[in-house]
């Protein structure tokens, strides 16, 4: 893992980045505008996947080791504003219950578990901060209102979506290639492609040089890797071919 926040950080950065994102819903005009950055989506369908989201990974968590995760809970979200914050605020705190209760060495079923995050309660701890991260950032969008992302949060951000969206046993089926991703504020990693996997790791001097990089703030990296931005909206070098390539991958286990 290529950074390892305190579990009692993640979950006070839970709380506060769902503080951020009930605000910002609480500050759009309506329920039914659109949410740019997730075609199709009304903000009620925003707040109805995060909250669902939360209380599904409430129940994981305090499922303990499992070979497959619990059923969805299929109860439709209410659509008056008052009492859809509230009950997403319900959501968000059965969400943290759980994981208080666990602790962070509690494993758990989850769906990265040959990649490098752990499969433990710390390892969805850290999924949801970012989950809740980018969402909250969807939510401002809808507003009209983007606020800046905390820097340090931004810069685990990219590390953890490398970590468990960007690590696989599965064999890379191109060429092999590494990219280098570089954070303005002073954070570097690369990911490794080829016939053992995705593998990604902090950045070093003596680092197998980059078939294709990208460069921007921690936060424009982040939405990058999130589909929010596109490479253009960064600097960029390299094979940009390689990107295409990662973006389109879908390993099966």
């Amino acid at each position: 893992m290529t950074e390892s926040l305190e579990y009692s950080v993640l979950l006070r950065l839970i709380d506060e980045r769902s503080a951020a994102f009930r605000s910002a819903v609480a500050a759009a005009p309506s329920l039914d505008a659109p949410v740019p950055s997730c075609p199709d989506w009304t903000l009620f369908d925003l707040v109805q996947h995060l909250g669902t989201g939360q209380r599904w990974w409430a129940a994981v968590v305090a499922a303990g080791p499992a070979e497959a995760p619990p059923a969805k809970d299929a109860a439709a979200a209410p659509r008056e504003i008052e009492a859809l914050l509230a009950w997403y605020a319900e959501s968000n705190e059965l969400l943290l219950s759980a994981l208080r209760e666990a602790g962070p060495e509690r494993e758990c079923w989850t769906w990265w578990r040959s990649g490098v995050s752990p499969a433990n309660a710390w390892g969805v701890a850290r999924r949801r901060v970012h989950e809740v991260l980018l969402h909250t950032y969807d939510a401002q969008l809808a507003a009209g209102a983007v606020q800046p992302m905390p820097a340090n949060v931004a810069i685990d951000g990219v590390a953890e979506f490398l970590d468990t969206c960007n690590s696989t046993p599965v064999a890379w089926p191109h060429e092999a290639a590494t990219i280098h991703y570089h954070a303005t504020e002073g954070r570097s990693w690369l990911l490794a492609l080829d016939g053992t996997g995705a593998w990604p790791a902090p950045l070093t001097d003596d680092a197998a040089p980059a078939s294709a990089s990208a460069t921007g703030t921690a936060e424009q990296l982040l939405l990058f890797v999130w589909g929010r931005l596109a490479l253009s909206d960064l600097k960029s070098d390299g094979d940009q071919q390689v990107f295409e390539r990662l973006i389109a991958w879908e390993p099966e286990e």
